[in-house]
Order: C-alpha cells, then structure tokens, then sequence
C-alpha cells in the first residue's frame, strides 16, 4: 500500500479487473476444449437434438467406403467409372485405327 487512498483503490481495481478479464479468457478456453472433447468422443442424441457421431465412429464409416462391398460402396463406384474409362479408351482407339488420319 502505498498510503494513498484513491491510488490504492485503483490499484485493487485494476488487480480484480486484470483477475476477471483471467478467468474470463480460462473460462472461454475450456469451453473450447470441452467442444473439441464433445466433437471427439460424440454426443448422444437428446430432446430435438440429434445425436453425433465421434471422430473415430465416423472414420470407420469412411474406412467402409474405400473397400469394394458388391456395388454400394465409394470403392465400387470409382472401380465402375475407371472400367468404363477403359472401354471408352478402347472403343477410341479402334475407331482411330480404323479412321487413320490423312
């Protein structure tokens, strides 16, 4: 203290207020990481709410798509696309080499 009232009155002010702003900002931080946690782990589904799925839940899900499963999946698709690109290519070529260029 150093033995002026007012001073020392905004000297405490500023300490509660510099105090305040702290846990403020700590507040908002663990928020943050409690939403980060939530979107990790997931949520389960609430009154209006629907739930969410965890990082690793939907993972596997995208995991399911890159192996070929008779037809549904991402894999399947890509492998149908690439084998109709080849027979376009092909079909491309024999009409090339029928109709040479000249």
């Amino acid at each position: 203290m150093t033995g002026i009232l007012a001073f020392d009155i905004c000297v405490a002010l500023a300490i509660l207020a510099g105090g305040a702003a702290a846990l403020w900002k700590l507040a908002r931080f663990l928020k943050r990481l409690g939403d980060i946690f939530d979107d990790w782990n997931g949520e389960p589904s609430r009154d209006g709410v629907p739930g969410r799925p965890g990082v690793m839940a939907r993972l596997a899900q995208i995991e399911e798509q890159l192996h070929p499963n008779h037809g549904t999946s991402f894999r399947d698709a890509v492998d149908r696309l690439a084998a109709s690109v080849a027979r376009l290519e092909d079909h491309f070529h024999e009409h090339l080499r029928e109709h040479p260029k000249g």
